[in-house]
C-alpha cells in the first residue's frame, strides 16, 4: 500500500519536477512513511467512469467529422484494452499499456501495423483526455511508434483488366469495372453514387469520401460508354447507379461488389482481385505517367500525401529508366 501511494505521488509530480528533484522526493516520501500503518479505506460504492470518458471521447471524435465506421473501430479498440487491463483509465500507466501490446500480439498473431494502429488509437484517446483534465500526462507518450516494413502491394496489369473486361456477362459488372479502374475512387463511394450523380458531358461525378469530404472525380470515355449503356438497359426506377441484377433492383452493397469480384478472380484465375486494387492500380499508373503527386493527392482525396504515397509504387523499371535519363 506505502509502495502505490508513493508510485501515484511520484507519478502526479512527474510534468513538474526532474529526475533528480523526484529520486529525491521519492527519497523523502520513503522515509515519512516508515513506521507508518497504512490501511484502505473501504469505500461503501465505487464509481466506473470508464464508460463516461470512452463515450465522451467517441462523441467528440464524431463532432471531427470521423464516419460511423471509424467511430465503431475506435471504441472497439478502447473498450478492448479498458476489459483487459481492468483498471480506472484515470489511473492506466505506460508499463500496463505496454504489457497489454504486448500480450496482444501474442495471443492474436497480430502484424506490427495492427498494434501500431491501436498504439495510434490509444495515444489518440489518452491524448484527448490530458487535454481534457482528466488525466495529467498520457501514459502513451512514451510508446513509441511501431517499426513496420514497406511492402510493395501488387497492382492489375493491362492484360488482367482486359481479361476482366472481356470476360463480364453483364453491362453492370462491365460499368463497374471500369469505374474503379478509372475513377480510383473508393468502393464505399461508388455504392452511394446516383444516376442524377453523373455528369456524361463533362466525365465527373461528386463523391462523398472519409469524413464526408466531397470531391470531384473523372472518369474516362470508354467508361462513359459502358455506363450508359448499363443505365438504358435498365428498367427499374431505383434512383442508384448500381443496382442488384434480381428484382426488386436494390442499391448495390460493398459486399455484393466484392463477392462478384472473388468469383471472377476465381474463374479467370487472377489472384486477389478485390476492389482497393483498382484504386492501388489508378495511383500507380499516374504517377508512372508523371502526374504530380499534390494532383494525385486530390484525385484520391486523401488528408496528407504521405498516404497517397503509399498507395503510388513506382515500377522499378520506371526507376532504372529515370536513372539512365538524369544520371547515367
Amino acid at each position: 500500500m506505502k509502495r502505490q501511494i508513493i508510485t501515484d505521488v511520484v507519478q502526479q509530480m512527474l510534468p513538474h519536477l526532474d529526475n533528480a528533484q523526484l529520486k529525491q522526493l521519492q527519497k523523502v516520501l520513503e522515509c515519512t512513511l516508515f513506521g507508518c500503518d497504512i490501511t484502505k479505506q473501504e469505500e461503501k460504492e465505487t464509481t466506473n467512469d470508464n464508460p463516461k470518458l470512452i463515450d465522451s471521447f467517441i462523441s467528440a471524435k464524431r463532432i471531427e467529422g470521423c464516419s460511423e465506421k471509424t467511430l465503431k473501430y475506435y471504441r472497439t479498440t478502447i473498450e478492448t484494452m479498458e476489459l483487459a487491463i481492468d483498471k480506472s483509465i484515470r489511473h492506466i500507466q505506460t508499463e500496463d499499456l505496454r504489457s497489454y501490446l504486448t500480450g496482444y500480439q501474442s495471443k492474436n498473431q497480430s502484424s506490427r501495423v495492427t498494434i501500431d494502429n491501436i498504439r495510434r488509437i490509444l495515444s489518440s484517446f489518452f491524448s484527448w483526455l490530458e487535454d481534457e483534465d482528466y488525466i495529467l500526462k498520457s501514459p502513451v507518450r512514451r510508446i513509441h511508434k511501431v517499426k513496420t516494413a514497406t511492402n510493395i502491394k501488387e497492382t492489375y496489369t493491362d492484360e488482367e483488366l482486359e481479361k476482366m473486361r472481356d470476360n463480364c456477362t453483364e453491362l453492370r459488372d462491365l460499368a463497374i469495372i471500369d469505374m474503379l479502374a478509372s475513377t480510383g475512387m473508393r468502393i464505399g463511394e461508388m455504392v452511394l453514387l446516383n444516376k442524377a450523380d453523373i455528369n456524361f458531358n463533362e466525365r465527373e461525378c461528386v463523391v462523398f469520401g472519409k469524413g464526408d469530404k466531397e470531391r470531384i472525380v473523372y472518369f474516362d470515355a470508354r467508361t462513359k460508354i459502358h455506363l450508359q449503356n448499363y443505365i438504358n438497359s435498365r428498367t427499374d426506377d431505383n434512383t442508384a447507379l448500381f443496382v442488384t441484377l434480381r428484382s426488386p433492383h436494390e442499391r448495390i452493397k460493398i459486399g455484393g461488389i466484392e463477392t462478384r469480384l472473388r468469383e471472377m478472380g476465381k474463374t479467370l484465375e487472377i489472384e486477389k482481385i478485390h476492389p482497393h486494387k483498382f484504386r492501388r492500380t489508378l495511383a500507380t499508373m499516374a504517377i508512372d505517367k508523371g502526374m504530380p503527386i499534390e494532383q494525385l493527392q486530390q484525385l484520391l482525396g486523401h488528408k496528407r500525401i504521405d498516404t497517397t504515397l503509399q498507395y503510388a509504387m513506382v515500377k522499378q523499371s520506371n526507376v532504372k529508366q529515370a536513372h539512365r535519363k538524369y544520371i547515367g
